[in-house]
């Protein structure tokens, strides 16, 4: 289920706004995205624990299956609008804050420092690649899901996660002056909702955002 417009409706875009903030606010302080006013500007108001749950009559992997492209393609479409302030000089590291920097490990399992735009589209055209994978995710009627579907699922949601993470400590400042933090804040929110009800993620996954998390259980937007 998706609670998100597109185009004109929404406002997306890249224009900057009046009034618009710097990135030097957030020197010496705590990340913007934990400013109360901030952290509560959403699209749909209440728990999120009804919209993410498997529905009755609903096959588990289909379920997970039809999310996984939704999350994908909304996190690739806000990636999007901040993609022009995301650039290798901007983000020379795939950093969450200023204690978590990802890296890469390429087919030779070498680990390799890439810089955040690099790193992203690395990650956005493997997950791509997934998800048109008909031995992993079966469109034919009648073909079954592979048994290790989970762990493929587990690495997708740990990647996309790594993404949303990147956009709120580096970025969060553009969403603001787009005004559309409301709209990323519901999608985070609905991201976690997810990957707690179906345990994708572990705990030590979700540490560069625990405390928006934390936040957003006290309040019950995610439990």
């Amino acid at each position: 289920m998706s609670f998100f417009g597109f185009g004109k409706r929404t406002g997306i875009g890249k224009q900057k706004q009046s009034g618009a903030l710097s990135p030097a606010v957030t020197k010496n302080q705590p990340p913007l995205f934990l400013r109360k006013d901030f952290a509560l500007a959403h699209l749909v108001k209440g728990s999120f624990k009804g919209v993410v749950q498997q529905p009755k009559y609903a096959d588990l992997n289909e379920w997970l299956a039809i999310n996984t492209f939704e999350f994908f393609n909304l996190i690739n479409m806000f990636y999007g609008v901040v993609t022009d302030f995301c650039t290798i000089s901007e983000c020379p590291t795939m950093s969450a804050g200023p204690a978590i920097e990802y890296t890469w490990t390429d087919t030779q399992r070498k680990t390799i420092k890439l810089a955040a735009p690099q790193y992203i589209d690395y990650v956005l055209s493997q997950i791509q690649t997934t998800l048109d994978d008909e031995r992993v995710f079966p469109t034919k009627i009648g073909a079954g899901f592979p048994k290790d579907i989970r762990t493929t699922l587990c690495v997708v949601y740990r990647h996309l996660f790594r993404i949303l993470a990147h956009i709120y400590w580096s970025h969060y400042v553009e969403l603001l002056n787009l005004k559309i933090e409301g709209h990323v804040n519901s999608l985070f929110a609905h991201f976690i909702s997810f990957v707690k009800e179906f345990d994708l993620l572990d705990s030590k996954d979700l540490v560069p955002m625990a405390d928006l998390i934390a936040f957003y259980e006290q309040q019950g937007i995610v439990s």
